[in-house]
This record gives structure tokens, sequence and C-alpha cells, in this order.
């Protein structure tokens, strides 16, 4: 079981110790048979003072799973044993306290105060308060490490994600069921690779923070390979910093320290392809402010990208594919291993593609290219009010009704978008917009990964220029691997492609399809990866953490 989310925010590791610790044994006495207790729900009767106080003091707002939890128990407590706190409530107080190591802020759950209380707790009252509170903050722990700390598509409608909350009376019940508790707390984070790579390198970066963070590379000309620049050993110290050179300022070659080449470009070189940048060794003005960012932004970045691990499954499924909006990148992936990666190009900023998952069903090979409507009404229709020959050499086709009009019969500015009753469709070709083979994973976004005519945008390091569909690099490669299980490789394909013919390729299996949105990870390698944030998601995930700092959730 695994419940899913996380906070992005720094905390403070709390030391705890109990002491002291026993219950009253006038609290513990079962209830004499017919004894004054108020009636309990159903069956259900409290046994004990401790077990009655717990049903008297349960709050009205509790969780309907957790309350019918403790009816079933007939309210006898989590938490409590007769000397005291039990072994599972001290390792779960320890683990609310240790919070900070997966980006959650330890004050969020009260760990100081619930050690105290334990410590100065007399009568039944005061310990069913205490074991009800540690319900409710296990809860919302649990909530927030296996689920997130925030609900995404209440965060923003683009994130279309809905991970599953834990419910209390499972969560609790595996957990009196544990053999190794310890471990059970440590299940209800995901248990992924990619999660745990980037809790590493977290703390990896928070020991770079404490130690001072980062040189700053001052302002200057754009420097270029072979070029001298009084810069040289603060770009050198500010590289080794952040393990792009080794200690000592060089990778192993020789150099007499006062040309910009050899490792020192190397190390650029990496540092711009960990972050996005163009990879051409060249410190212009982005390169130079991607190696002044605060060491504090990055750690924000990865706690941020915490969190949204939190709100992914840990099973992806056997093979899928996997594209991340952020990076502009696609992967194929079998197993644990990746078979295939490809540039993409995403949307736009004011058409930014959305997060969600689907299932790939078939493959179009020269497809028809159905215009939507908004681009339609907003970009063609304009264009054929000034000339009704527009369309010509586009090979755009006009509908209505389905049947098809010539363009120069339809008089345009007698229409607007509010009243545009045509449907435009490209015939298949080199010049159609999607290319000529698109991958279909149908959902309510008709958003789908498909060939574009436009190869030079591949080029580019930022690659946000699409209506919100996924354009792919070398799309015939992408299925190759995703098709040649069914007798369609590459050579096939292409051999379909020259044909000119429209071809429906539906799949055996469907595939997993996941796009994501992720600006800082970690790598097998050992290599840390931020991007842009091109959406601006992550100062809006930021804000919406922060609000929930204040919120009971």
């Amino acid at each position: 079981m695994r419940v899913v989310t996380r906070l992005a925010a720094a905390g403070m590791s709390v030391g705890l110790c109990f002491y002291g610790l026993s219950i009253p044994a006038s609290a513990q006495a079962t209830a004499p048979a017919g004894s004054a207790l108020p009636s309990a729900t159903g069956t259900h009767q409290p046994k004990t003072p401790i077990a009655a106080a717990v049903r008297d003091t349960l709050p009205e707002t509790i969780d309907e799973s957790l309350l019918n939890f403790y009816v079933s128990r007939n309210y006898d407590p989590v938490w409590l044993s007769p000397n005291g706190l039990t072994e599972n409530a001290r390792l779960t107080l320890e683990a609310f306290a240790d919070a900070n190591v997966h980006a959650l802020n330890p004050q969020n759950y009260d760990p100081i105060g619930l050690s105290e209380r334990a410590r100065t707790a007399k009568t039944a009252a005061d310990w069913a308060t205490l074991d009800i509170d540690l319900s409710i903050q296990f809860l919302r722990y649990a909530t927030h490490l296996s689920s997130g700390r925030v609900q995404p598509n209440k965060i923003n409608k683009a994130l279309n994600l809905f991970p599953d909350r834990p419910v209390a009376a499972e969560l609790f019940s595996n957990a009196e069921a544990a053999i190794d508790y310890s471990a059970f707390l440590t299940s209800l984070a995901p248990q992924t690779p990619n999660y745990r790579r980037l809790q590493l390198r977290l703390q990896d970066y928070r020991g770079k923070a404490a130690a001072g963070g980062f040189t700053l590379v001052p302002d200057g000309d754009v420097l270029k390979p072979g070029m001298s620049d009084p810069r040289l050993d603060i770009l050198r110290q500010r590289l080794t910093e952040e393990d792009y050179l080794l200690a000592g300022g060089h990778t192993g070659d020789i150099y007499d320290g006062s040309l910009y080449d050899g490792s020192l470009v190397e190390a650029v070189e990496t540092f711009q392809s960990y972050h996005g940048l163009e990879t051409d060794g060249v410190i212009g003005p982005a390169t130079l402010a991607a190696l002044n960012t605060p060491i504090r932004d990055k750690l924000i970045q990865m706690e941020l990208n915490m969190e949204r691990r939190r709100w992914m499954p840990d099973y992806f499924g056997d093979t899928y594919v996997f594209v991340n909006l952020a990076d502009q990148n696609l992967k194929v992936v079998k197993g644990d291993q990746t078979w295939h990666t490809a540039p993409v190009v995403v949307g736009k900023p004011y058409h930014a593609t959305p997060v969600f998952s689907n299932e790939m069903s078939y493959v179009e090979v020269n497809p028809y290219w159905n215009v939507p409507r908004s681009i339609a009404t907003n970009e063609y229709l304009p264009s054929l009010q000034r000339n009704p020959s527009s369309l010509s050499g586009k090979g755009i086709r006009v509908f209505q009704n389905g049947a098809e009009i010539a363009p120069a019969q339809v008089a345009w500015n007698s229409y607007s978008k509010s009243n545009f009753p045509f449907r435009l469709r490209q015939d298949p070709g080199n010049g159609n917009a999607l290319g000529r083979i698109k991958f279909m994973f149908p959902n309510k976004f008709n958003i789908y990964i498909h060939d574009t005519p436009a190869k030079s945008l591949f080029n580019r390091a930022q690659r946000d220029f699409s209506h919100g569909c996924i354009r792919v690099s070398d799309p015939f490669a992408l299925g190759d691997v995703l098709l040649a299980s069914q007798g369609y490789d590459r050579a096939k394909l292409e051999s379909l492609r020259d044909s000119g013919q429209r071809h429906v390729i539906t799949l055996d299996q469907k595939i997993p399809v996941h796009l994501t949105y992720l600006t800082a990870w970690m790598n097998k390698d050992g290599s840390t990866h931020f991007r842009e944030d091109i959406y601006g998601r992550d100062e809006v995930l930021q804000n919406a953490l922060a609000k929930a700092m204040t919120e009971n959730y």
C-alpha cells in the first residue's frame, strides 16, 4: 500500500526522548459490566476509562474512516500501552521529527508538542486526546508522504493527476499488522529509484548549502573556448563546488590555466547539458545565469519535484512512453531499461501541454490532419477572409455537413468564431502538419505524439512551439521500437509512408503514455538535472504548498 504526496518546505530535524511514561492504573481499569458509561455506536462499547474518554473526545471533524476505525476497536487507543506510548508511537514521532528528509516540514505533525504531552499526561482524558491527535497527525503524515502535500488538479487544472489518498481504516490496520513497523513507515514513501535518487541528491545539496553554497561568477563579456579571461579561476572553483570538475580545478589534462579550454570547456558543456542549455561551451547570459542560480533555489526546485514524484504511481507499466514536458524529451522504457530517447516539441506557454496518463492504442501512417476548431477559426479564418485562395497548395480541404466545398464559393466574411460551420482537413503528405505518422492515445485533450515537417526546431535547446501536441524527432525510430514486435519495423513503416496511403495499425497491447512535468531529477549515472520552468508550474506549486502550511490538510 502506498499513499502519495510530500511538501517542498525546509524543516528542522527534532530530537525526541521519552522518559517516565506510564498510565495510571485507574485509567487502565476495565469498565465493570453494566457501568454507566455513555452508550457507544451499535454494540461497540468502550471497555476502559481511556476508551470511554477516546469516544467522548473524538472531534466532529475527524476523518470518517478514522472514526470508523476507532469504533471498530471499541474506542481502544491506538498508540498507548500500560507503560505509556507504544514502540510504534515512538517510531512514528521520530518519523515526524525526521520528515525533512522527505522534503516535508516536521512542524506540520507537531512531534515536539505530542512528545511533551506524553510526558505530562495524567488523566484518562489527557491520554485519550493525545491518542486521537497522534492518529490524526499520522494520517496526515502518511497522506503527505504517499500521495502529496496538495492535490494536483486542485491547484492547477492542467495537472490531471488524482493520486490515491490513504483510507484511514486500511492504513491503521496495516500499521498494526506490520511485523516490522519501521519498514512499514518507510513503505509509505514512493518506492521508486527516481524518488530515492532525488531524495539523496537533496541531502547532498543541503550539505553544500550548509558549507556556503556556490561561488558567484562575475559578469563579463561572452566567454568562448580558446579565450583568456580573469574569471577562469573563479569559474573552476564554481564548477568544482557542484562536482563538474575534480577538486583541484581540472580532470587530469594538462593546461596552464590562462586559457578557457580543455577540461574546463568540457565541464561547462556538461553543466549546460544538465541544465537544458545549448551545449556549446560558450558562457553567455543564459549559462552565466544558470551558474549563478542560488543553491537555495535549487533546493526548492528539488523539493518541489519530490512532491511531484509523490503524485506518481510506483508502477508505470512493463513498457511505457514517458514524456517530460519541462525537459522536452521522450523515452521508451521496457522493464527498467530505457530503449529509446528523442527530443520533442511541446506546447507554447499559452498552449501548455497538460499533464496526464493514458494508453496508446493505435498508430496512423500518412494521417489526415483534422484542423482543431480553435486553429481553424483563430488562424485560418482570418487568412481566408483576406484571401479565399489562401489554402491553395496546402492540401487543406473544406467540409460542411460531410460534403466538400470549394473555398472560393464561401463568403468567409459572413462567418466568425461563433458561427463557423466548417471543418478543415489536411491531406496526407510531406506538408501535413502532423508529418507522416502519429501515435494515438485518445484523450479528452486531443493531445497525441506525431511527426512534423518543421525538423529544424529539434536543434534548439528550448522546444516549446506547438499548440499542445507532442512533436517527436525521428518518429519512425519510435515506431520501430513500439511496433517491431507486430512486424512493423522501420523499413516496413517507411514503406507504408512511401505508398502515400493512410494506414492504421492497431496495437496488440496498449502502451501506457505518461506526460509529466519535472524540473529537477537525478539519473542512474548520478547526473543531476535542472530545467527551466517553462509553464510557471514551479511557482504555482510553491505558492500552493506555502498556503497548505496554514491549512488542516
